[in-house]
């Protein structure tokens, strides 16, 4: 039985590989089709010809990347890795909350360590030949070392308080973990901008003016109650825009990234603003949290089901059930409903990013929206033209096309 659940493994991770590579293959190639008339004049001849060596560059680097990633899972399990990495931590310590924590800080380390090098080639080199990058060797370093001590406090801390929650009480394990999790979620939801984005980049009021009066006054016109705008420094990383709302209840925040004010009229910027005020309004963040809430339950509830199976720890190479190796062998048996599960919540997702374009349109910001998402695909060398199935399973936003030409049907 062993061998065949072994099989069973190997098998999900190679068509997960193999499926992935498919689809962007699909979409390297669709990539060189004729844009459509709605989508001409976002790029002239020579910005094209450099958006579409920027997307193969990035398409054949992330196929590198995957396909290296890929080897060292499958050397892992063929080679025994789990196991005997198991054996290691249990000979440190006999306390099984210690053995498990070492196991996934050993793992999280060197799998970030592995994946330096192809950051800094990305960055340094990819991002720098396209005038995109801002980050400087020192930010790079320092960027790093904070999410690894992020990672190890608050990934510890959940990861501590699951497995204890675990050896207390197996039988309510799945019932208080998911607790557990969902509250740290919506703290996280609420607090992330205030406590976590700081370590990152600074955060500055938008400042008395044009565009915060304008911003305000749409605001106060659809009865969005609105105290913080910020400006956040993207540029010292890109030269890329973003905007995005933060927070939940009285602690929401509106974030435009300094670049996007650059890049963008004052009218384009309410736009982008209106349909984040859109997905507020249709209760987006609440419905997606109410969606994911009984799969997160469901899989809490098989995950504490199969913890105590010695087969699947000794499918990695270990002898008897321990946390650590039936975690890692059931999150990969699991990748199959996970990966319907994504898909499910992508079609979500840009049934919602419609609404909040269809709210933007009837507030007479339409045009201004187009404008604005035509900008920023321009400036970040989006990929005009991706394969109908990889946006099927990968995006989960409509394309640029598919919203330009929703928006102009209503």
């Amino acid at each position: 039985m062993v061998e065949i659940l072994f099989l069973v493994i190997i098998a999900i991770l190679v068509l997960e590989f193999g499926f992935d590579r498919y689809l962007t293959i699909l979409n390297i190639r669709h990539s060189r089709k004729q844009l459509p008339e709605i989508l001409t004049g976002i790029y002239d001849e020579d910005k094209y010809n450099r958006q579409q060596d920027y997307f193969r560059t990035n398409a054949r680097f992330g196929m590198l990347t995957g396909t290296f990633s890929f080897v060292v899972i499958l050397l892992m399990y063929l080679l025994g890795g789990f196991g005997w990495l198991d054996r290691m931590v249990q000979s440190w310590t006999d306390h099984t909350l210690l053995q498990s924590l070492f196991f996934f800080g050993i793992l999280f380390i060197i799998n970030d360590l592995i994946n330096i090098p192809f950051d800094w080639y990305h960055t340094f080199v990819i991002e720098e030949r396209f005038e995109f990058n801002k980050v400087t060797p020192g930010i790079f370093i320092t960027d790093k070392l904070k999410s690894w001590g992020i990672g190890m406090l608050i990934g510890g801390l959940i990861l501590s308080a699951i497995i204890w929650i675990y050896t207390l009480t197996p039988q309510y394990f799945w019932l208080l973990a998911f607790a557990v999790t969902t509250i740290f979620s919506l703290v996280m939801g609420m607090f992330y901008s205030e406590l976590i984005v700081p370590l990152f980049n600074k955060q500055t009021p938008l400042p008395e003016g044009e565009l915060r009066t304008a911003i305000e006054k749409f605001a106060t016109s659809v009865d969005f109650k609105l105290k913080n705008i910020f400006v956040i420094d993207g540029s010292k990383r890109s030269t890329k825009a973003n905007a995005y709302f933060a927070g939940l209840g009285p602690k929401k925040r509106i974030v435009l990234y300094d670049t996007l004010m650059e890049q963008m009229t004052t009218d384009e910027i309410v736009a982008v603003l209106a349909h984040e005020i859109g997905h507020y309004k249709h209760k987006h963040v609440l419905k997606n949290y109410a969606f994911s809430l009984p799969f997160s339950l469901l899989l809490f509830y098989l995950l504490g089901w199969m913890l105590n199976s010695d087969l699947l720890a000794q499918v990695l190479g270990g002898e008897k059930a321990v946390f650590h190796l039936n975690a890692i062998a059931f999150f990969t048996l699991y990748t199959p409903v996970s990966t319907l599960l994504d898909l499910s919540g992508n079609i979500l997702s840009r049934k919602y990013e419609y609404q909040a374009d269809d709210y933007a349109n009837k507030h007479g910001l339409g045009e201004q929206l187009i404008s604005g998402l035509k900008k920023l695909s321009a400036k970040s060398l989006s990929n005009l033209m991706p394969h109908p199935l990889y946006v099927f399973f990968n995006y989960s936003h409509p394309t640029l096309y598919q919203r330009i030409t929703k928006i102009k049907s209503t």
